[in-house]
């Protein structure tokens, strides 16, 4: 019955033309989207590229759950969409840094298409950078997965490129002619995508108790997900009464929700590339010095220890990490300032607290309340990622126990679910008033 209910907008929506034929464009993406993982970029040697998976620790693995499996067949998919997210990013932060952008973020559609415009700009720099570096790394004596010379490094980093600026120009597509955000589309997708490998390779690596353990921590975690993705805190706020022609109208009561994850799953995304850097280049760095027995070897060893994805030391940086990158973020894209100032315009006042610097005062405080729990909640989660295997014997299954189990995959999986299914929703619901008002109209005539 649940579930039935929460298909209902999907069903709806296909009986209606209009909506059906962008459900239709977003599968069409998606096939698009899957084909393109599986097109390598030119003379990789394969065998290579696996052994350097088996040595990595599941670092490697973690980082390809948000890939759909490109990095493991180095693709032309191979960097994904996170250069385009973390230039989003840089933006949102440089909103709050520097009034000119806050400015332009305000001028409407004008400022929106600015905004967009320098964000692609800067995620294909980001992404020829990438793809320079990660090139010069696979051609080293140490990996030896693409061939040395100037040709080969070209071809790699012109596919690497192109792969990106391709998902960039499919997210938008998504956006403006599906369902729903593209970017965050085509990270669900992805991640969905890897699902029929890593439930067969824990069939094949788990007993009945094991995966019977994990399907049901799997449901727990979705139902805890979608709990927290969906709590709220809400502030009653009551509006003055107000002038209206001649009459005087009665103030309304409303309410001011703060979410309790607003954060999202950008402070575990961040949170990953810090913390599994130093482990990597670690591991990079005694591939590259095999047989030697240094001081720098002693230390890239300890280091490599330390950040493995299971130590206690990587955990407690992993949650640190997640819990001040939840603040930080929720600081980028909620102005409690701003939205002071505009109950205040608008005769919105909080019951108990004087409008301005104590209503400031007051929201600030829920929300770093609200922000801490939300941020732990994120933090168990994140660690859930890395942990979960462990404890249920199943360490050896590569990238399976956490893809299925782990917070930032459900997280992002559950988010955008619930995301299209109200998006689908507010359309349905847009076409129904229209369809009312069409009635009416011709009632009337």
């Amino acid at each position: 019955l649940i579930m039935k209910k929460a298909l209902e907008p999907l069903i709806l929506s296909w009986r209606v033309p209009e909506l059906r034929g962008r459900l239709l464009f977003v599968m069409g993406a998606i096939v698009f989207y899957i084909l393109a993982i599986n097109i390598p970029i030119p003379n990789v040697n394969h065998d290579k590229l696996a052994e350097l998976f088996r040595s990595s620790g599941g670092i490697l693995d973690f980082i390809d759950v948000f890939g759909g499996g490109a990095l493991r067949k180095l693709s032309i998919l191979a960097l994904g969409i996170m250069p385009y997210i973390t230039s989003s990013i840089m933006f949102q932060v440089l909103t709050i840094a520097f009034p000119y952008f806050k400015e332009l973020q305000q001028e409407g559609e004008y400022g929106r298409r600015k905004m967009a415009q320098w964000t692609r700009w800067a995620a294909i720099g980001l992404t020829l950078i990438q793809a320079v570096v990660a090139t010069r790394a696979f051609q080293s004596p140490a990996f030896g997965i693409i061939p040395a010379g100037f040709d080969y490094f070209l071809q790699s980093v012109l596919s690497l490129t192109a792969g990106t600026m391709f998902l960039i120009w499919l997210g938008e597509q998504i956006t403006s002619r599906g369902v729903g955000n593209g970017i965050s589309f085509i990270i669900f997708a992805g991640i969905v995508a890897q699902l029929p490998r890593n439930i067969w390779e824990l069939v094949q690596t788990g007993n009945i108790l094991q995966l019977s353990l994990l399907m049901l921590l799997f449901v727990a975690t979705i139902y805890a997900v979608i709990t927290v993705t969906q709590g709220e805190r809400r502030i009653p706020v009551k509006y003055a009464p107000r002038q209206a022609g001649r009459r005087m109208v009665q103030g309304q009561k409303s309410y001011l929700p703060l979410k309790l994850a607003a954060a999202g799953v950008i402070p575990i995304i961040f949170a990953v590339s810090i913390v599994l850097f130093p482990g990597q280049i670690a591991n990079w760095y005694l591939r590259a010095n095999e047989g030697s027995d240094t001081t720098m070897i002693n230390i890239a060893t300890l280091i490599q220890n330390w950040f493995s994805p299971t130590s206690v030391v990587a955990s407690l940086f992993y949650a640190a990490l997640v819990m001040g990158f939840t603040y930080f973020y929720t600081a980028v894209i909620f102005d409690v300032r701003d939205l002071s100032d505009n109950l205040k315009r608008y005769g919105g006042q909080i019951q108990g607290y004087a409008p301005g610097r104590p209503t400031e005062m007051f929201i600030n405080k829920v929300l770093t309340r609200i922000t801490f729990a939300g941020g732990l909640f994120l933090a168990t989660l994140a660690l859930m990622q890395w942990w979960a295997p462990q404890m249920l014997g199943l360490q050896n299954s590569s990238a399976g126990g956490s893809l299925l189990v782990g917070g930032t995959s459900l997280l992002i999986v559950v988010g955008v679910a619930l995301e299209i299914m109200q998006n689908l929703d507010q359309q349905l619901k847009m076409r129904q008033y229209e369809g009312l008002s069409n009635k009416m109209g011709k009632g009337k005539l």
